[in-house]
């Protein structure tokens, strides 16, 4: 069975860090695409971060570059997302996604509707 089990959200001060985790089941991430999507309330869900994790190739969305770093652990097979200098407009609930197609690429995983295979979410609350 396949399950993408999200942590470490939170409230935090802007300006302030959270690391969030990804626990992937059911398939490993290794030559997959994975990935961060956050989800205002009353905006639709965006993608923030993505990677190809055969080649480590990352995607960022301009409002987190410079910011958030997503990253990879195949020996537990996990990924991160690393939040820095957090901003109030952060806030949202986060959700870690991966493309369930067999074989992907570096572009494939580039774009945020190959991703159907959804995590629960995790909620970051970020304030003034």
């Amino acid at each position: 069975q396949v399950q993408l089990v999200e942590s470490g959200g939170g409230s935090v001060q802007a300006g302030g860090s959270l690391r969030l985790s990804c626990v992937v089941s059911g398939f490993t991430i290794s030559y997959k695409c994975m990935g961060w999507f956050r989800q205002a309330p009353g905006k639709e869900r965006e993608w923030i971060a993505l990677i190809y994790t055969g080649s480590v190739t990352t995607y960022y969305a301009d409002s987190v570059k410079g910011r958030f770093t997503i990253s990879q652990e195949n020996a537990k097979n996990t990924v991160y997302l690393q939040m820095n200098s957090l901003k109030p407009e952060d806030t949202a609930m986060y959700y870690c996604a991966a493309a369930g197609a067999r074989y992907v690429s570096a572009y494939y995983c580039s774009q945020g509707s190959s991703y159907d295979v959804w995590g629960q979410g995790t909620q970051v609350t970020v304030s003034s």
